[in-house]
């Protein structure tokens, strides 16, 4: 299945409502969602992507954050403030960093997606703590530089940094996780059928920094979407 099949059975999934959703700041886009019995298994905090533009929201990932629950885990989906929606470079990593605190206490797992992928591994440099035991991005926008050369997502990179305001080359070295150490171990699992964001950019992070990259048979969606064989190998990551 190519990467518009994938995205096609994961959109098309119905979404799940939270057990409870928690604010973290006054804009409407601060919130957590929250799956699971509060005390319950292992905590796995969620940064959902879609080249951080305000029309894609958290919902998409509600069946991954239930499936996740059903499977024993506490899950904390998290919402930001997205490009568009008052979102961009500093405020959407302001609202992660935000709501990271919020929570307390580093999950055991911070998992993110594409450009949650980004936002995770952004985290894994900035925060001393991002999460006890490590950083697993799926699929992300490891590489700014590259992505913004690569023009991914119609020049997502360059909406998210605003590509023509002064200032882009420190915005751009800030953000991009290809000049930023990580504090905790950091996992990828990367489909090598990913059009949306080539693996190319997960192999150039894992080289730099030595992250541990896992090549998975599929595209850019199904490992975030339950009951596919590579959301299979997303759980047995986790564990």
């Amino acid at each position: 299945m190519n990467d518009a099949g994938e995205q096609d059975a994961l959109l098309g999934l119905t979404p799940v409502a939270p057990d409870r959703t928690e604010r973290y700041g006054p804009h409407p886009s601060q919130v957590v969602d929250v799956y699971g019995a509060a005390g319950g298994g292992p905590r796995i905090t969620v940064l959902h992507g879609g080249f951080w533009r305000e029309k894609f929201d958290r919902t998409h990932l509600s069946p991954l954050a239930a499936g996740l629950a059903a499977n024993g885990y506490v899950v904390e989906l998290v919402e930001y403030r997205r490009t568009g929606g008052g979102g961009g470079w500093p405020p959407t990593a302001e609202d992660v960093d935000a709501a990271l605190t919020h929570l307390g206490e580093p999950p055991h797992v911070l998992l993110g997606h594409s450009a949650g992928g980004h936002l995770a591994l952004w985290a894994a440099a900035a925060r001393e703590r991002a999460a006890r035991t490590r950083v697993l991005a799926v699929s992300p926008v490891a590489d700014l530089a590259r992505a913004h050369e690569l023009r991914l997502g119609d020049g997502a990179v360059a909406d998210f940094l605003e590509h023509t305001a002064p200032g882009w080359s420190d915005r751009l070295y800030a953000a991009d996780p290809m000049k930023q150490m990580p504090r905790v171990p950091v996992e990828i699992l990367h489909g090598t059928g990913d059009r949306t964001v080539p693996v190319e950019l997960s192999r150039r992070y894992a080289n730099d920094w030595g992250a541990r990259l896992h090549l998975l048979a599929c595209g850019h969606y199904a490992p975030m979407t339950p009951h596919t064989p590579a959301f299979g190998v997303l759980l047995d990551s986790l564990r």
